[in-house]
């Protein structure tokens, strides 16, 4: 259906383009007309044509002039002039417009036909498009809240992989570089710090959650994730690097709206706890915030900001070099950890700290160091292998060997990050290698070797044919190979004592296996004293 306005203050040309259209076209148009300006207009509001054939000379508002204002609220309308004048002025004007044509009276039938047809071509490709655009927007409405959960989850889980962050970040379109955590707790009423019945309304939440996640969305620029129990974690992109006491204030007061307004909306209790601004890689922190304000608080709403649970710095504190250097440290980032160490001793010697004071820093930083390297590196802790740290690091007088102690010892526990994952991985590889030697001469299976050495089967596997570039069944052949060909050169036992010696039971598949390995048959092989290719 095809909404076509006409516009002209002569009754006989509205009554011409009625019967040339309704002729043509039939009931895919519905036609309605005005003869004034004003009334075009108006009807333009209530009607909202598709197509407007417009005359520019009208009583009160010309047409140009009518064009101008219906495009104001109607910008889709595809317009055509139809005029008895035939001025340049005119023309031009109306093509600056948009117009689709401008011509001139007496008109023609088969032209006015063409040109209804040509802008019934253009709405027809309009509404096309907003198909198909609505059609995305409804499928990334079901796809939108599966990214937004997937980022919150790596985000809260501490995913390694900054680069998956990154991809959730870009397809949904966040470039601030700064964020804070909400925490959403929902229950059948509240009792001080406590929400009853989590289980309950965890059901209930997750089927008001299209509603719920709408509802923050319009009170926070921000992104939701999935339920998790009775509690739903929100990111809040922000653009600076801490909120201040205005801004904070106006939050807590969108926060107590939203809550009653969630009430309202599915009658169940809400909380909502904020965490403190920081960057992406700090939002488990903020979320861990969010959770313990509420804890510590009994009110609907709770910020980190209000309430003494986390820890402040006092002065310039290098807090973020602090964050930064125990991060390279966990990557094994053996340089940059070492210069991040240096920076951070150069910074106690600038504050001013007494000997002391930077001496029990350095062993702080160099026991957690060590404590990462040990949860990181699969390293086995001994309990006295630090035993020489408190009197070496009093002993030391010097800054200079202090802070070379410190880097040394912050390189070695980036080193043993790197290194101590391989050196375990290989010591397993040498244990089993070394069981395969010893038992190659009975019926041992995979599963066998993986149990000796602690190791699910399929991860055994997988491990042996990286450190071997053999797969087990391969690297047992040939060992039992190896060994057949010695004994067949060195003894004289017989081709079933041999096979037996290497672990076969049966001599006819062992010849087959010695075949395709070597070349030539087992007595082949022994007849040419191994001159043969083997």
């Amino acid at each position: 259906m095809y909404r076509i306005m006409l516009a002209d203050d002569e009754g006989i040309v509205i009554d011409s383009l009625k019967f040339i259209i309704e002729k043509e076209f039939g009931d895919l148009c519905e036609i309605q007309y005005a003869k004034t300006g004003r009334s075009v207009i108006e009807l333009a509001e209530s009607f909202r044509p598709d197509i407007a054939v417009m005359d520019i000379q009208m009583p009160g508002i010309n047409g140009i002039d009518a064009i101008k204002e219906i495009k104001k609220s109607n910008s889709s309308t595809v317009f055509i002039v139809m005029s008895a004048y035939d001025k340049f002025d005119y023309a031009q004007e109306a093509i600056s417009l948009g117009v689709l044509e401008y011509i001139t009276k007496p008109m023609e039938r088969k032209r006015i036909l063409a040109i209804l047809k040509k802008a019934m071509g253009i709405i027809d490709r309009e509404k096309e498009k907003r198909k198909r655009e609505l059609l995305v927007k409804e499928k990334l409405e079901t796809v939108v809240p599966i990214i937004e959960s997937g980022l919150i989850s790596n985000i809260l889980l501490q995913e390694h992989f900054e680069e998956d962050i990154e991809n959730y970040k870009t397809l949904l379109g966040i470039d601030s570089g700064y964020a804070y955590m909400v925490a959403v707790v929902c229950g059948d009423e509240q009792q001080g710090n406590h929400m009853t019945n989590a289980v309950g309304s965890s059901v209930r939440m997750q089927n008001h959650y299209q509603e719920v996640r709408t509802i923050l969305k319009e009170y926070f620029n921000c992104y939701v994730g999935s339920v998790m129990a009775n509690k739903l974690a929100v990111l809040v992109p922000y653009e600076k690097e801490a909120m201040d006491y205005n801004e904070r204030i106006e939050l807590i007061e969108k926060a107590r709206e939203a809550v009653r307004y969630l009430r309202k909306r599915t009658d169940i209790s809400f909380r909502i706890g904020f965490g403190s601004v920081g960057e992406m890689r700090d939002m488990a922190d903020s979320y861990t915030q969010a959770l313990r304000v509420l804890v510590e608080s009994t009110g609907s709403v709770a910020h980190v900001d209000d309430l003494p649970i986390r820890c402040e710095y006092a002065g310039d504190y290098p807090i973020k070099l602090e964050k930064r250097l125990f991060e390279e440290i966990e990557n094994g980032e053996i340089n940059n950890a070492t210069a991040s160490a240096k920076s951070f001793f150069d910074w106690m010697m600038e504050s001013g700290s007494g000997l002391m004071d930077i001496r029990l820093k350095v062993l702080e930083f160099v026991l957690w160091s060590e404590h990462i390297a040990y949860e990181k590196g699969g390293m086995t802790y001994q309990l006295n292998i630090r035993s020489d740290y408190l009197p070496g690091i009093m002993s030391i007088e010097d800054p200079e060997r202090l802070r070379l102690w410190f880097t040394d010892k912050i390189a070695e526990a980036c080193r043993n990050i790197q290194s101590k994952r391989s050196e375990k991985s290989g010591s397993v590889i040498e244990e089993a290698m070394r069981y395969i030697r010893e038992n190659y001469n009975r019926d041992i299976s995979l599963d066998e070797v993986s149990r000796e050495v602690n190791i699910s089967p399929y991860y055994f596997s997988k491990l042996f044919k990286d450190s071997t570039e053999q797969n087990f069944i391969e690297y047992l052949t040939n060992l039992r190979m190896d060994k057949a060909k010695e004994l067949l050169l060195t003894t004289d036992s017989s081709m079933k004592e041999i096979c037996s010696m290497v672990g076969y039971a049966d001599p006819n598949y062992f010849s087959r296996i010695f075949k395709k390995n070597i070349g030539v048959t087992p007595t082949e092989y022994k007849e040419n004293k191994g001159d043969t290719v083997g």
